[in-house]
């Protein structure tokens, strides 16, 4: 059984969740989404990815990023489809609200 969050986006539904995050953009080919996160300093960037770090395992959903001292790149895509899922969008989301606090 196939999870609905799991399932391959199609590029209007997509262009349309995009359109509703603050920052995020599309790469070329839709198949991930992109943010950089800037914080005070490294410990404020590292804290964050810790707590984002537990939402994802929960979530089974894990991004791929990269941190240098206090900025955070992420790139959101669900590699099981080659694509973008909503689990994509919702971890997107829940990144932001974690930035905002």
């Amino acid at each position: 059984m196939t999870n609905n969050n799991s399932v391959k986006l199609k590029n209007i539904e997509i262009k349309k969740l995009v359109s509703h995050l603050n920052g995020w953009t599309l790469d070329q080919e839709y198949k991930a989404i992109i943010k950089s996160f800037v914080f005070k300093d490294f410990e404020e960037a590292f804290s964050w990815m810790i707590s984002i770090s537990s939402i994802a395992e929960e979530m089974n959903h894990h991004p791929e990023w990269k941190n240098v001292y206090n900025k955070v790149d992420v790139l959101l895509s669900t590699h099981d489809v080659l694509g973008l899922t909503k689990k994509d969008f919702l971890l997107a989301k829940l990144m932001d609200k974690e930035f905002e606090k």
